[in-house]
């Protein structure tokens, strides 16, 4: 299976680890550590050392209780260090809810859309379909980041998760937007409590029967915190653990900050032959 993109067609059968670059000064984790163009690109190349195979570029929090920037100061934020990202060789994506970024850093060159709101506001879907080749990955995601926490309810999470993306699948495929473009991301952490999230991660493979790759993401979120007691900055072997979980039920793509760790968990996890292909 393969995830074609603006510049690269990527190969799936690997599991393969985008390194997170949060270029925002208020990110629930490491807000401020890449604020700036030369921190953010420092760290873009730090990451890819470490072996991260994608590189997520955000330049708007979208922590629980966050509250939206403009359209001018996330521009600001991300196109120049989406520049100097473009000339390392790796394929890079946008984490982006604002249709005009998308189109922005789409002209600039960049490989992938990662949208939290999956391509619902108005012109997204425009934006991503006008593109002859760039990835997209459609996230769910319950409310906004704003309210999203306040008292989240499912009737079966699973049920109504897989719902959405479908619908979006349907949407993106409605406007010619081929499947291997896409991916699709469950949002852990994105309007569910605790126990949602695990409901997520223990039926996860029942989303594989939409059919297309699921991106996951579940570096030191709110919910390992819970399980384990750790502050944010202590939650990495959680993180690890989440994610070879995810792995192991089907993602192809891991959404990380700690990449060197996920990267040799990968490969004793690759040596004792628990990958998925």
């Amino acid at each position: 299976m393969f995830w074609q993109t603006t510049r690269f067609r990527i190969d799936l059968t690997r599991p393969q680890v985008m390194g997170i670059v949060n270029v925002t000064p208020d990110s629930f984790s490491d807000g401020g550590l890449a604020a700036d163009r030369t921190a953010a690109i420092r760290h873009c190349e730090q990451l890819l050392a470490e072996g991260a195979d994608l590189l997520d570029i955000g330049g708007e929090s979208t922590r629980p209780g966050s509250m939206p920037v403009s359209l001018d100061e996330e521009l600001a934020r991300v196109l120049p260090v989406l520049e100097a990202a473009l000339t390392l060789g790796c394929p890079v994506s946008i984490d982006t809810n604002k249709p005009e970024v998308m189109r922005a850093v789409l002209a600039r060159g960049a490989d992938i859309v990662n949208d939290i709101n999956a391509l619902q506001a108005p012109g997204a879907l425009d934006a991503v379909a006008d593109h002859a080749r760039c990835g997209v990955c459609l996230m769910h995601m319950r409310g906004d980041p704003a309210t999203m926490q306040q008292r989240p309810h499912y009737d079966d999470v699973l049920h109504e998760v897989g719902e959405f993306l479908d619908e979006r699948l349907r949407a993106c495929r409605s406007r010619g937007v081929a499947d291997e473009r896409i991916v699709l991301d469950p949002g852990i952490g994105f309007g569910k409590s605790v126990a949602h999230n695990l409901d997520l991660l223990r039926r996860q493979s029942e989303l594989l029967a939409l059919g297309r790759p699921l991106l996951v993401g579940w570096s030191r979120k709110s919910t390992l915190g819970a399980l384990t007691g750790r502050d944010v900055s202590q939650r990495q072997a959680a993180s690890v653990a989440a994610a070879l979980a995810a792995l192991q039920s089907g993602a192809r793509i891991v959404r990380v900050h700690d990449v060197a760790a996920t990267v040799d968990a990968l490969k004793v996890w690759a040596a004792a032959g628990l990958t998925r292909g």
